[in-house]
């Protein structure tokens, strides 16, 4: 297997060959060059702001262009667990805004006319257990009557005319959610910040913040700028210059492997209607095809992708397909990458603002069409000043419990033990 990212090979993505020299002043600095700080910039260059991202490495260089590139609808948590946490009329404006996501990659995609193969294919829930079906079978009603939300079941009879195997105990399909070339949607959406009128500035990594008078001063590793407000939208690669907001996220690594290009028969029998498909399990997968490939990916290591996670995570993904997909024994695993997502303690994405700079953080694996929306919203929050009218700014955002966490991972090994056990109990 190449350790190379399989997206960047369909995709001339951004480059640092002769980086954009910082400026001296903005209005808005974003901290972050992926789908929420293109987003962002997009947004505030659109009206007119002087706006400049600043990305450590190269425009989409993290998780935007490693992803599975699926749009989901919902939380990472269960709309039940929404429900009893935050109450039934929060929980129906964030699932709300859940689905304004994917509309919202839907619409820039078609106003910036971004080639990313974005269609709406639908998402597949599929049951590892029987018990697993008979939750789903709860699901269609709840999600009908609490947020008016149609979905509806693939019986275990029937999988065939979803999923080319034999392993799932039926299925749930949400027809509103999308999949797409999360390589080709990013370098897309640099494209169209950069139009216009954004200031994008790789090989910035932002070394130093501070605050004087009623300004920032930014010291980034090739310059430093001052502008009047910040927005932090690092994701899973948040570090120490903003130690408060690293202190609340945990970077977990997800690996995915790509095929060589399957036959157009075998491909239609291993997903007829291209759909976007994970598993119910704690430790899931999740799958999809483009372009012929199976796209295989899971938290099969949960430390952020290095050589040996990579390594690893890549053997590992080959079997676990190979048990969903049987017909997959013979092909070739051409590509395997990681990419490393972002989960607060809570599980939950949040919005808001500390010390005076907006952030954007915790999508745990929604960050496609959720980073691009809340890009958006907190961009036109921060010239309005309405962040807390967001309803992801509506709850608090959870230290680590009993504060025992300074943004170093170490307690990964055993929350990926944890899950483990807890697929093998149930």
């Amino acid at each position: 297997m190449n350790q190379q990212i399989y997206w960047h090979t369909t995709v001339k993505m951004p480059d640092d060959s002769s980086p954009t020299p910082i400026p001296e002043n903005a209005d808005v600095a974003i901290i972050g060059g992926g789908y929420t700080g293109l987003s962002a910039a997009r947004t505030l260059a659109k009206r007119g702001a002087k706006v400049v991202v600043l990305e450590a490495e190269t425009m989409g260089w993290g998780a935007s262009s490693r992803n599975g590139g699926m749009t989901l609808t919902g939380l990472k948590i269960p709309m039940q667990t929404a429900i009893k946490n935050y109450g039934r009329d929060l929980a129906r404006e964030l699932f709300q805004y859940s689905i304004d996501s994917v509309d919202t990659v839907e619409q820039i995609v078609k106003e910036e006319n971004i080639n990313c193969g974005f269609a709406r294919a639908g998402h597949l829930l599929a049951a590892n257990k029987p018990k697993h079906f008979d939750a789903l079978k709860d699901e269609v009603e709840f999600m009908a009557k609490e947020f008016n939300h149609k979905v509806h079941l693939v019986p275990p009879g029937e999988m065939r005319n979803e999923i080319g195997a034999d392993i799932y105990h039926g299925a749930l399909v949400d027809e509103v959610s999308a999949g797409l070339n999360p390589a080709q949607f990013a370098a897309g959406l640099a494209g169209a910040a950069q139009k216009h009128g954004a200031a994008l500035c790789s090989r910035a990594r932002v070394t130093k913040i501070e605050r004087r008078e009623s300004r920032f001063f930014i010291q980034t590793e090739r310059g430093a700028l001052t502008a009047e407000s910040i927005f932090v939208a690092t994701s899973g690669y948040t570090g120490g210059v903003t130690k408060n907001l690293q202190k609340k996220i945990i970077p977990i690594g997800s690996f995915i492997i790509a095929t060589e290009k399957l036959s157009d028969d075998l491909a239609h029998e291993l997903s007829p209607k291209n759909r976007m498909i994970f598993d119910y399990k704690h430790f899931l997968n999740y799958f999809r095809l483009w372009d012929n490939r199976m796209i295989f990916g899971g938290r099969a290591a949960f430390f952020p992708e290095n050589e040996d996670t990579i390594a690893r995570s890549g053997e590992i993904l080959r079997r676990e397909m190979i048990q969903v997909y049987p017909q997959l024994q013979d092909a070739k695993v051409e590509y395997v990458w990681g990419g490393t997502l972002d989960f607060a303690f809570d599980m939950m994405t949040h919005v808001g603002e500390l010390d005076g700079i907006h952030y954007a953080l915790g999508y745990a694996g929604h960050g496609a069409a959720m980073g691009t929306h809340l890009g958006m919203k907190v961009a036109e929050a921060m010239l309005t000043g309405n962040i807390k009218d967001n309803p992801f700014a509506k709850f608090d955002f959870p230290n680590a419990p009993l504060g025992l966490y300074d943004g170093r991972p170490w307690f990964l090994p055993f929350a990926g033990a944890w899950h483990k056990i807890l697929d093998w109990v149930e």
